[in-house]
């Protein structure tokens, strides 16, 4: 336990662990996206179809102009292997820096929790392009996670510093 920690009033104690609470799920998503782009970039193509016929079957027997099921079907038989490259290479990229930045935090190294607000907030501008695009209520709920998570960091950082300052006095 942290020296800062011990100090926490109640509903401090409540705010980080909730900051803690959400940079798990963050570390999560993260493990996720570097698995997913280790498949994406591992994975041949034949195989994202067959997986893509596989989920979608049901729906081509009930509705052969099911819009999400062709939507499917369309992106994977039209995916190139550019595409699928950047996919993954994204996918890795955007993991690994979160599963850093998250690591980061954790630490508490104050340098840390600026440089995670900017690029969370890029994050957030892009996520907000693509939902624009997609539409996809799992962008919206990361990207809301995301928000929340910047405010946590906000907050930690200025009590981290603030608890700093107190503990050397005269600086």
């Amino acid at each position: 336990m942290h020296e800062t920690d011990k100090r926490r009033s109640p509903g401090e104690k409540n705010l980080h662990l909730l900051f803690e609470l959400t940079l798990g799920f963050k570390a999560v998503f993260a493990i996720a996206e570097i698995a997913a782009g280790v498949a994406t970039w591992l994975v041949p193509q034949r195989y994202f179809l067959a997986l893509v016929l596989w989920v979608t079957r049901d729906e081509f027997a009930e509705d052969p102009h099911d819009l999400v099921a062709n939507l499917l079907l369309h992106t994977v038989q039209h995916l190139s292997v550019d595409a699928q490259r950047f996919a993954a290479l994204y996918l890795l990229g955007h993991g690994v820096i979160r599963l850093w930045l998250v690591a980061g935090l954790l630490r508490e190294k104050l340098w840390y929790f600026p440089f995670s607000i900017v690029i969370f907030a890029l994050f957030i501008a892009y996520q907000t392009y693509r939902f624009t695009n997609t539409h996809s209520v799992w962008l919206l709920l990361v990207t809301a996670l995301d928000v929340v998570v910047i405010v946590l960091t906000w907050h930690e950082s200025r009590y981290l510093q603030n608890s700093r300052e107190i503990a050397v006095p005269g600086s």
